[in-house]
């Protein structure tokens, strides 16, 4: 299965914008589908996660209240609705899919914990 990301741009602080995430390749087998961020010089960082069946949603306290993830399973894909955006949130935005099963169960992610990665799409927030 191969993940591609796209949806992002270029937007001002203050703006939106709807990452998507789409699996190919057959039908995704997936514990959560997540999105995560890596700016410039710093590490990846967790964003976002939605169990695949349960729709159960997690999000990182610096986008709770923003950032809202969505999924269409008949369409193997995932969104990222982003509003609100600051400079900080200015990345390459990743989205990721068959975590450990541990992750799963205790509602925590981290990259370390996926093994399929799509490509990335860059967000750039100017202020």
């Amino acid at each position: 299965v191969r993940l591609q990301a796209s949806g992002g741009g270029l937007v001002q602080a203050g703006g939106s914008l709807k990452p998507t995430c789409t699996a190919s390749g057959g039908a995704i087998r997936t514990y959560s589908m997540g999105w995560f961020r890596q700016a410039p010089g710093k590490g990846r960082e967790f964003v976002a996660a939605i169990k695949w069946t349960l729709g159960d949603t997690y999000y990182a306290d610096s986008v709770k209240g923003r950032f809202t993830i969505s999924r269409d399973r008949d369409k193997n894909t995932v969104y990222l609705q982003m509003n609100s955006l600051q400079s900080v949130d200015t990345a390459i935005y990743y989205c990721a899919a068959h975590p450990t099963r541990e992750a799963y169960y205790a509602g925590r992610y981290s990259a370390t914990d996926f093994s399929s990665w799509g490509q990335g799409t860059l967000v750039t927030v100017s202020s």
